[in-house]
């Protein structure tokens, strides 16, 4: 897997104060992408353990909430395998971390993937510039979807993530 960038110290690409990878590969290409730099699976540089050991560093620190998984698209076929991995590394390591996921594809098409119920939340849905809404939280056009993971698989249907739900059990 390649990847562009960790960010950290982030508050933009989900709930707190966050660590964010951002992934190379991407196959949908959804026009007024906010990151086409990230589409290509050869773009960036290899992710290694040094990366691994970056994103880790950030984690340990207390007052941050969690990761966020981005680019590109942490599901594209190049990029799912080392992002289960690494998923169920920081759900072991860091278990009160909260991990957020962006993918283009649906999370219906992508439940069945085992690393799934580790994360928290999903936003889910290619980026569609004619439904563009500036109002939304943590997405960009309103067919995407901030998707609860824990309560979708508690009760069977699709959950939307309610900012201040999933926040360590913290009051802000």
């Amino acid at each position: 897997m390649r990847y562009h960038n960790i960010t950290k110290d982030d508050m933009l690409n989900g709930y707190g104060l966050r660590v964010v990878l951002w992934v190379a590969g991407c196959t949908h290409h959804c026009l007024g992408c906010h990151n086409p730099i990230t589409h290509d699976v050869n773009g960036g540089i290899l992710f290694d353990e040094a990366a691994k050991e970056e994103i880790f560093e950030e984690l340990a620190k207390d007052y941050v909430d969690g990761i966020t998984f981005s680019g590109g698209d942490p599901l594209h076929p190049l990029n799912v395998n080392t992002i289960g991995e690494l998923v169920a590394e920081i759900n072991a390591k860091f278990p009160t971390k909260t991990k957020w996921l962006y993918t283009g594809y649906l999370y219906e098409d992508i439940s069945s993937l085992p690393f799934i119920p580790m994360l928290d939340v999903v936003c889910d849905g290619k980026f569609e510039i004619d439904k563009f809404d500036p109002q939304l939280h943590w997405v960009g056009s309103s067919n995407q979807r901030v998707i609860d993971v824990k309560k979708t698989i508690d009760e069977g249907r699709i959950i939307l993530f309610n900012d201040g739900a999933i926040n360590n059990g913290k009051n802000c």
